[in-house]
Parts: C-alpha cells; sequence; structure tokens
C-alpha cells in the first residue's frame, strides 16, 4: 500500500485542484457536500485524514468519484493497479474497505474488497440519484439494510441495489465477513423516482444442483 503521508497528500492536491478546475469556493464546495468549512481546509491542506463518507462526500460534490481524489498520479489509458497501490481504510471495528480501482465520468466504476469483523457494521451515505451498487459475497454472511429493510447475503450470493438512500453493510454473525463490491454512477442524475415505487434489494442466489440459472 501507498504510504500514508503520500495518499494524504495526494488527496489534498486532488480536492484543491478539482475545487479550483470548477472555480468553486470552500463555502460553495461546502454546501454541496455538508462538509464543514474547516474540515475541507484540512483535508485541502494535508492535515487529516478523511473518512471514506467524508471523501464521497466531497467527491459527489465535484462530480468526481472517489478514486479520482486518492489517485496518486496521473491514470493512463491502461493501468495496473499493484497491491502496493491499494488505498485501504480501516474501520473502528477492526474491519477495513480497499478501493482496488476506479474509473472517472463518464463512466464512473469502483471496485471494492470489504472485510467486516464480527459485530462490525459500516452505514453509507446516500450517493447520487441513480446510483446502484453489486456485491457478492466471498466469506461469511452480510446484513445489507437498504429502504429500511435488511436482507442477509451468504457465500456465493449476489445482490443487487439503489444506493441512493442511505444503507448499512453489518456482519451480525460469528464469522469473518467478506465481500467485493462495484459502485456505478449514471453520467447524469435521473428523474426523482418516488421512493414508493423504487425496487427493493434483489438477492440472487446460485442456483441448486441441476435447476438452470435462467429458471
Amino acid at each position: 500500500m501507498a504510504d500514508p503521508a503520500t495518499i494524504t497528500a495526494a488527496i489534498a492536491a486532488n480536492v484543491r485542484g478539482q475545487r479550483a478546475h470548477r472555480g468553486m469556493t470552500l463555502d460553495e464546495l461546502a454546501a454541496r457536500s455538508n462538509v464543514s468549512r474547516g474540515m475541507l481546509i484540512q483535508v485541502e491542506q494535508g492535515r487529516t485524514n478523511p473518512s471514506v463518507n467524508t471523501l464521497s462526500r466531497i467527491a459527489d460534490a465535484l462530480g468526481v468519484t472517489l478514486a479520482r481524489l486518492v489517485e496518486v498520479a496521473d491514470t493512463p489509458v491502461v493501468r495496473v493497479v499493484h497491491e502496493s497501490e491499494v488505498v485501504t481504510f480501516r474501520h473502528p471495528g477492526g474491519g477495513s474497505a480497499r478501493l482496488l480501482v476506479g474509473t472517472d465520468a463518464p463512466a464512473i466504476l469502483e471496485l471494492w474488497d470489504w472485510r467486516l469483523g464480527p459485530g462490525d457494521h459500516h452505514d453509507g451515505d446516500a450517493h447520487p440519484a441513480g446510483t446502484r451498487e453489486m456485491l457478492t459475497v466471498l466469506e461469511g454472511r452480510l446484513t445489507l439494510t437498504v429502504y429500511g429493510r435488511s436482507h442477509v447475503v451468504g457465500p456465493g450470493d449476489a445482490v443487487v441495489f439503489s444506493a441512493d438512500r442511505p444503507h448499512r453493510y453489518a456482519n451480525e454473525h460469528d464469522q469473518p465477513l467478506r465481500f467485493v463490491m462495484v459502485v456505478t454512477e449514471p453520467p447524469e442524475p435521473p428523474d426523482a423516482v418516488p421512493a414508493d415505487v423504487r425496487e427493493p434489494a434483489d438477492v440472487r442466489r446460485p442456483p441448486d444442483a441441476g435447476e438452470s440459472a435462467h429458471d
């Protein structure tokens, strides 16, 4: 993994550069991101390591991906991300979220590797309208809560859901949890869809032996 000081400096430079490119003041970015002006100053001066949620809000307000804000160098046409370059966010409960790779607009994608210990959880903020997340559980059992409904996702199961509302990933079991997740955002926010017609999380399990996956 890249040196923490290097990543902090890269975040500072990227946030400053993206804000300046858009002609935004600190106050404007604070209002759009719901991150305090004081915190933004600390981020842009490289005096703090912002959380995943804080960086996500800043990225959304700037119209870029979180991956763009943690890039240490410009991304070439083809980029191989080595283990030493992967950015890891640690959780108080001992878990971690590793941002393996990401792309910027117009095809905004992020690939994550999550690990949560027994009893650990992460509360995700609402992403821009139209954002979807897809994940598959590699080890343990994930309790995913979206729109007030909880869904248990077991090993080998996959789930896709709308992530434009607050959501929670939790390990409510006694075994370590690991899942891989893809986050995708639309090029432009779609028309608002009433909450009561949005589809719930759709959990897809592997078919039983002899059962067609298309039945």
